[in-house]
């Protein structure tokens, strides 16, 4: 498993459009790969899950990966979450 913790900049967080856009990069992987925000866990390959911990900007959120291509999906989620901006 590899996991990486970042810091939400996106002025509105992980809701809607950009939630969507994290959740369908996260299936184009065949890791399993988790989301976590404080006491909070939600399967990052569903927008309801994702969008059910709320996710706001300022958020320091954990992306875990357990996979074949574990350390591929965390460097992309992650750089996906630095560069958010909308």
């Amino acid at each position: 498993m590899t996991s990486a913790t970042v810091t939400v900049v996106n002025e509105t967080g992980l809701h809607t459009r950009p939630g969507t856009q994290f959740v369908q990069l996260a299936q184009k992987f065949a890791s399993d790969v988790t989301l976590k925000k404080a006491d909070k866990e939600a399967n990052a390959k569903s927008i309801i899950k994702v969008m059910k911990i709320g996710i706001s900007k300022g958020d320091e959120i954990t992306i875990e990966a357990s996979g074949e291509d574990e350390k591929e999906a965390i460097d992309s989620l992650v750089e996906f979450v630095k560069n958010l901006t909308e």
